[in-house]
């Protein structure tokens, strides 16, 4: 597997590096937000691990320009402690976030933990979901809206097939974070709601009165396949 460092410290992308190499990844570094952006368009890594303040363009709008026109796997690192400044990256569509300083073997379990979800096995016998005009065809790992393929970050695509095949169940926020790996190392149950957020924006017909992903007030959420 591929992995794509960006950070401009240089003493944290060695000591990154050597963690990545050790666990058998193919590292490639660059230190700036426009390099970045230019070697995840041309080399197309499975996953980059992206730092927040770079020098020129930052890692912010790296990851928002990148999700335009792929959904890799994206880790952001921060020294923001802040919980609504680490959302914001995930607003963006990134997948999960590591804070600084950080243990570099948390940060390769969380790289291994986001790409199992790009891994996932397909399913043996073709199994498609039909919701409104949104179609989840779990064989192909798809999901598709009016038959045009919605691109889902791979934590958009388990929340919501886990939702999908647990419908009219009260989902809550701690179950989902387990259920994608999010929750295994800080547990922070907000970052749910960004995802559902971003998911909501991609497949609802209207985002701000959702049809099939419903919020349970205090608890989480609840999927239904139809309004009646």
């Amino acid at each position: 597997m591929r992995v794509l460092i960006v950070d401009d410290e240089k003493r944290i992308v060695e000591g990154v590096r050597k963690y990545f190499e050790q666990a058998g990844f193919d590292v490639s570094a660059v230190y700036d937000g426009d390099s970045a952006l230019k070697s995840a368009i041309k080399d197309q890594p499975d996953l980059i691990v992206l730092d927040w303040m770079l020098p020129g363009m930052s890692g912010l709008d790296v990851c928002r320009e990148i999700r335009r026109e792929s959904n890799v796997p994206i880790i952001m690192l921060t020294a923001r402690v802040e919980e609504t400044d680490k959302l914001i990256g995930l607003e963006l569509g990134a997948d999960d976030y590591v804070t600084k300083p950080f243990s570099p073997r948390e940060l390769v379990a969380r790289a291994r933990a986001v790409l199992r979800r790009t891994q996932v096995e397909p399913a043996k016998t073709q199994m498609v979901y039909e919701f409104g005009q949104v179609a989840l065809d779990t064989k192909a790992r798809e999901c598709r809206l009016n038959d045009v393929p919605i691109s889902l970050t791979p934590t958009e695509y388990d929340l919501l097939l886990y939702l999908v095949c647990h419908p009219n169940q009260v989902c809550s926020r701690s179950k989902l974070l387990s259920a994608t790996d999010l929750g295994a190392y800080e547990g922070m149950e907000r970052t749910v709601d960004v995802h559902i957020h971003n998911l909501r924006k991609k497949i609802e017909p209207d985002p701000a009165v959702p049809r099939f992903i419903l919020t349970v007030f205090g608890v989480g959420y609840r999927f239904v396949f139809s309004e009646g």
